[in-house]
């Protein structure tokens, strides 16, 4: 069974409700028509083409007389706009590569992770995946002492891969920036976070844009993070997966702005975007809304992770920040195999949590309701398959409190006529604290495995959330 929302009564609409209703309808198809002009129009190397908007523009927007003085303005949106970007190591490389991986850098209160980040990024790679990849820092800081500082630091550090066209240092003047200065407080931030994450969007707008024409797909990371092993041919798998859909963003991290993978071809908008809204909000908001204005409804988040955060120490005023991905898996080639299968459990399933999520690496995750003695949660393959390993991850950082208390896992064979379980199974473990990871288990089984099903021993009050399940698959022998 799956709960619905029903739809509340119709409600009459004050005038002053219809125009506010009708304004905000207005805007979304505003922000819908200049997100998709990058699509009509080409975009020359290193260009940028911005016109700084006022920092009222958001308020003029919710006004009926401003309306039509904003759009002549977003016309002027894509007026040539030459933003002189400083070359401060590398060279452009010759071909448009597979992948561009971007990160903006700015001084620091407290640590440097930049060369950390970057050793990461190479050493995970292989010469092969490299010759597809390259990597675009914007030194971003006001300081240009500092800027050169570091530059001349990774330039040492990383003159191989500069020489190979796999590294590349660039800034962008401050002369180019909007305003900083009397910003709105939006959420009452401080004067100066606001300050710092309204300069962040635009550092990353003009980290896109010089970008745009560097790869056919960007990957965007922060400058403190680990990256998994061989992540670059784990993305490009999952790139592959999502072929003929109409993706707009890709994640392979659960936090922030760390993973997003975008179609070089949207970068271009995804700029505009940034510095249209600048001040309004920190720069993994917009990149939600942006994702939801492209017509991307869900979150398509691979699993598990293939960045973690690294950094003690936040670049705003040096804040301790022990951000970590608890998903993450640091050999990217480890990745589970689930076969084909067919997904069924015996519990209520709430609202639109299928089964289907905790088994797919695009994200997401079952969530039933009441999960009684003897409920089920089983996965019927298509061909029969030799388990090596099975982890199973129950309860979420938002809900603690729905996790498996008490179950096993069994491997089942003797498919039923009706496809939707075995007939005999044999108990291989039992859940601890919500988890269950067990390898080795083909020396086990008697042979191919047709199901693996979840199976509750005690009834709980508290609902229930798988959040991923990870199978291990062996060649025929």
């Amino acid at each position: 069974m799956q709960a619905s929302a029903g739809w509340p009564g119709a409600m009459r609409c004050s005038p002053k409700r219809c125009l506010t209703a009708a304004l905000t309808a207005f805007v979304v198809l505003l922000l819908f028509l200049l997100l998709h002009r990058g699509s009509w129009q080409e975009q020359e190397p290193l260009e940028v083409e911005f016109r700084d908007l006022p920092p009222d523009t958001t308020l003029q927007m919710l006004k009926p007389e401003g309306a039509l003085n904003i759009l002549q303005d977003l016309d002027n949106l894509s007026a040539p706009h030459n933003v002189s970007y400083h070359l401060l190591a590398g060279s452009l490389p010759p071909r448009k590569k597979f992948l561009a991986v971007g990160l903006a850098s700015v001084r620091r209160p407290r640590g440097y992770y930049l060369p950390a980040t970057l050793t990461s990024l190479f050493k995970q790679s292989t010469k092969e995946e490299l010759q597809e990849m390259v990597v675009v820092v914007h030194l971003a800081d006001t300081d240009p002492g500092w800027n050169a500082q570091v530059a001349a630091d990774l330039t040492r550090k990383f003159a191989h891969r500069i020489l190979l066209g796999q590294l590349l240092l660039i800034h962008a003047p401050q002369e180019f920036y909007p305003t900083l200065e009397g910003l709105k407080r939006n959420y009452n931030d401080p004067e100066e976070r606001v300050k710092f994450r309204s300069k962040q969007n635009v550092d990353y707008a003009f980290l896109l844009a010089f970008a745009a024409n560097l790869s056919s797909y960007y990957l965007m990371i922060e400058d403190d993070v680990w990256s998994a092993k061989s992540f670059f041919t784990a993305i490009r798998k999952a790139v592959a997966s999502q072929e003929g859909t109409t993706w707009a963003t890709l994640e392979f991290s659960k936090l922030g702005y760390i993973g997003k993978l975008y179609r070089s071809s949207d970068l271009p908008r995804l700029a505009r975007f940034l510095l249209l809204f600048y001040q309004e909000m920190p720069c993994d908001w917009l990149l939600v809304y942006f994702r939801l204005l492209l017509t991307q409804k869900d979150v398509i988040r691979f699993k598990p992770s293939l960045f973690q955060h690294m950094g003690l120490y936040s670049s705003f005023q040096g804040n301790v920040n022990r951000l970590e991905d608890d998903e993450f898996e640091a050999d990217a080639m480890d990745l589970p195999d689930n076969p084909p299968a067919a997904l069924f459990t015996s519990m209520t399933v709430f609202e639109n949590y299928e089964p289907l999520k905790a088994y797919s690496a695009s994200g997401g995750y079952f969530w039933g309701k009441n999960p009684g003695d003897g409920s089920t949660f089983c996965i019927v393959f298509q061909q029969p398959a030799r388990i090596t390993r099975v982890r199973v991850r129950t309860g979420s950082d938002e809900r603690q409190g729905d996790f498996l208390r008490a179950g096993v896992l069994e491997l089942g064979r003797r498919r039923r006529a009706d496809g939707r379980d075995c007939s005999a199974y044999i108990t291989v473990g039992t859940f601890e604290k919500g988890l269950f990871e067990r390898r080795g288990l083909e020396k086990g089984a008697p042979g191919p495995v047709e199901c693996v099903r979840i199976r509750v021993t005690k009834g709980q009050s508290e609902w229930l959330i798988i959040q991923s399940i990870d199978i291990w698959t062996a060649a025929d022998s």
